[in-house]
């Protein structure tokens, strides 16, 4: 893919019927851990297809030390997990929580807010200023404001009253 980490091979479950599904499993578990947070979050979404198969994978990248958007993508699978594996990954998200790494307990913090229907709270930026200190949030170039109505009612007030006058002379 473009990724700097080297993947281990993945032992097979046994569960693969033939050599193309370990294909398409070993495809998919390479562009989870992609640069590109669509390449992973795609990949999750399959994998979230592929019952225990997917499950393990997804879980397996939610709990090893990897950037924060291979375990927001992993979770990001297990939240779209269907059927029969909805409850085991709802077990794996809740598992996360009580991980030591705080990165993973923040991913799976959201990913279960997302599935009560609550927004989740945000990562603070990693972006810089020139002065070195995390930039902060301002308001835009532009501030949109009210306008108020009795500057501008009087002035057609005016135009219409000039009209009467004229008509009435």
């Amino acid at each position: 893919m473009g990724g700097l980490m080297r993947l281990d091979k993945r032992k097979p479950s046994g569960r693969e019927r033939d050599e193309a599904s370990i294909k398409l499993l070993a495809q998919l578990r390479e562009k989870l851990y992609s640069e590109h947070l669509g390449t992973a979050r795609r990949a999750a979404f399959h994998l979230s297809w592929m019952q225990e198969d997917g499950l393990e994978i997804l879980k397996e990248a939610l709990f090893s030390r990897v950037a924060r958007r291979t375990k927001s993508a992993a979770s990001y699978g297990l939240r779209k997990m269907r059927g029969r594996m909805e409850k085991a990954a709802l077990e794996v998200l809740s598992q996360g929580l009580k991980h030591h790494d705080k990165t993973t307990a923040a991913v799976c913090e959201n990913a279960l807010l997302v599935l009560k229907g609550r927004a989740p709270r945000k990562f603070p930026s990693k972006r810089k200023t020139r002065a070195g200190k995390p930039a902060s949030r301002k308001a835009g170039k532009f501030e949109i404001r009210q306008v108020p109505a009795k500057g501008r009612g009087s002035k057609i007030r005016q135009r219409v009253s000039r009209g009467r006058n004229r008509l009435s002379k």
